[in-house]
């Protein structure tokens, strides 16, 4: 008995083929990349980037000897995201992704005075911002008519896959939760009223929990994946629930940290708890529901230092071992450097896709190193803001689970641990792919236990505050919010500018 789990990441698909008992037995991964046409636009090909990555991972898979046992499929991607597509589900433009995309400032703007702040906050349990997909659509009415118009549907990502897999056009709540301000959080269910003139509910997706059975592998689908037809497919979430579920996050005050593209913060609770700092939504079981913070960048910042320091290698491993390698030469603190690694604007707390990236501080004395530290140990600073959070809001936070690609970064997860005090369980975790696999297991009775003694848990190690550069780090990070405020005005007014020149 095996299980399949797919994410499909900003820069990655990839795939776990996993044992009854949790064991992974076969990974496969696609590369793949953004598109950024205009500032603030960030993009997937849905075709090349999601089914592609999707159907190749799948087939790699499939050539696995425990492939013939396999029982259902989960899949998960970003989101939330917009792609619309005609009725046969073809795709009418490249996706609009989330949160680091932020074409929709006006949108945003206009729809919370259309309906009114607290009317959205009441709704939706959160604020308009750029990791809302209705205003989203919004953009898609005002700027791009005729896609709008001739849009059958308007999906996410892994609403799409499913739907390309087994036809049924179904979306889960942790995603929809995010589709604000047409989704009624505490109802659980859409609500576009008020916006009836940019979407019909009918143009979105049916909803459904994640570990539902949305239908099965159609024969054109088992043609492109090499999956048996007939193989039962979860309806599946977005790739932070996916992730949180993998690592073992489910229980009420346990909070997930993912350190990927960007960071995304996930602490799960029984009851909708709401902070207009924070964003609310359902968790992935019913009746579960989580506060959610991101950063806009975060593993992306690490790339971008290391092609900027002519550090790329053919294998990232080695890239990022030589970025931290130069970084270690620099003490904690930087030497006084202070970095802003706002490339894509900031979300969690001050929700500025304006703000600009910044390196503060430097004198003739400073290094390539002392850079690098800055931009690393600046990218830990956003990511405990992020966490800081939660504390300000009154939200407990018994337990943090750090995952993600980045957490092999120890100079940006001390710094997280040791601005704000919290240990973090590092855990071993294949990532979303697996979590996905794990659900579809759930969804289809194989696992009936997530509790504490659940085999499929992954290993774990702690990383804990650092006294000696306590005092250093937490100093530096007030400066860092300071820094932050001190050029907000001039980075609003700069993209004021730029939008007027376009």
């Amino acid at each position: 008995m095996t299980f399949l789990g797919i994410d499909v990441g900003t820069f990655e698909t990839k795939g776990v083929l996993v044992g009854a008992d949790g064991d992974v037995l076969a990974i496969a991964r696609r590369r793949h990349g953004i598109s950024t046409p205009h500032p603030g636009h960030v993009e997937h090909d849905p075709e090349s980037d999601w089914w592609a990555g999707l159907t190749g991972v799948a087939r790699e898979l499939m050539q696995h000897p425990g492939a013939g046992e396999i029982q259902a499929v989960g899949v998960s991607a970003i989101g939330p995201c917009v792609v619309a597509v005609t009725e046969d589900l073809a795709p009418l433009r490249p996706a609009i992704l989330y949160g680091v995309d932020t074409r929709a400032t006006r949108q945003i703007a206009a729809w919370t005075e259309r309906l009114g702040e607290d009317e959205v906050f009441r709704r939706c349990g959160n604020p308009l911002t750029s990791q809302s997909a209705g205003p989203k659509i919004g953009w898609l009415r005002e700027e791009e008519p005729d896609v709008w118009e001739r849009a059958r549907w308007f999906m996410t990502s892994q609403s799409w896959l499913v739907a390309r897999l087994t036809g049924a056009v179904v979306m889960d709540h942790a995603t929809a939760g995010y589709f604000h301000p047409l989704y009624d959080l505490r109802s659980r269910g859409w609500d576009v009223s008020g916006f009836e003139d940019v979407v019909a509910q009918e143009r979105l997706p049916r909803l459904g929990w994640t570990t539902d059975v949305a239908g099965r592998v159609h024969e054109a689908a088992a043609a492109a994946t090499g999956l048996p037809v007939g193989t039962p497919v979860i309806v599946g979430t977005t790739d932070a629930p996916a992730e949180a579920v993998g690592a073992g996050v489910v229980s009420d005050g346990s909070l997930m940290a993912m350190y990927g593209s960007s960071g995304y913060f996930i602490r799960v609770g029984s009851s909708p708890l709401t902070h207009r700092d924070l964003w609310a939504a359902p968790f992935v079981l019913e009746d579960t529901y989580v506060l959610a913070a991101g950063t806009a960048t975060l593993g992306t910042a690490t790339r971008w230092l290391a092609d900027l320091l002519a550090l790329t290698e053919a294998e990232d491993t080695v890239t990022f071992g030589r970025l931290l390698e130069l970084a270690g030469d620099s003490p904690p603190g930087a030497g006084g450097v202070l970095a802003l690694p706002h490339l894509a604007g900031e979300r969690t707390p001050f929700q500025d896709p304006t703000s600009r990236a910044a390196v503060a501080g430097m004198g003739l004395e400073h290094t390539r190193a002392d850079v690098a530290r800055a931009v690393l140990e600046g990218t830990g600073h956003a990511v405990a803001e992020a966490l800081l959070t939660y504390e300000r809001a009154g939200v407990p936070v018994e337990r943090v689970v750090a995952i993600g690609g980045a957490t092999k970064n120890d100079i940006i997860t001390h710094t997280v641990a040791t601005v704000t005090g919290l240990s973090q369980e590092v855990a071993d975790s294949p990532g979303a792919a697996y979590g996905d696999a794990l659900l579809a297991a759930v969804g289809t009775g194989a696992v009936t236990d997530l509790g504490p003694d659940c085999s499929w848990w992954p290993q774990r190690h702690a990383v804990r505050p650092d006294a000696e550069h306590a005092a250093r780090l937490r100093a530096d990070h007030l400066a860092w919010v300071e820094l932050y405020r001190a050029l907000a005005p001039w980075a609003r007014a700069r993209s004021a500018a730029a939008g007027e020149e376009r």
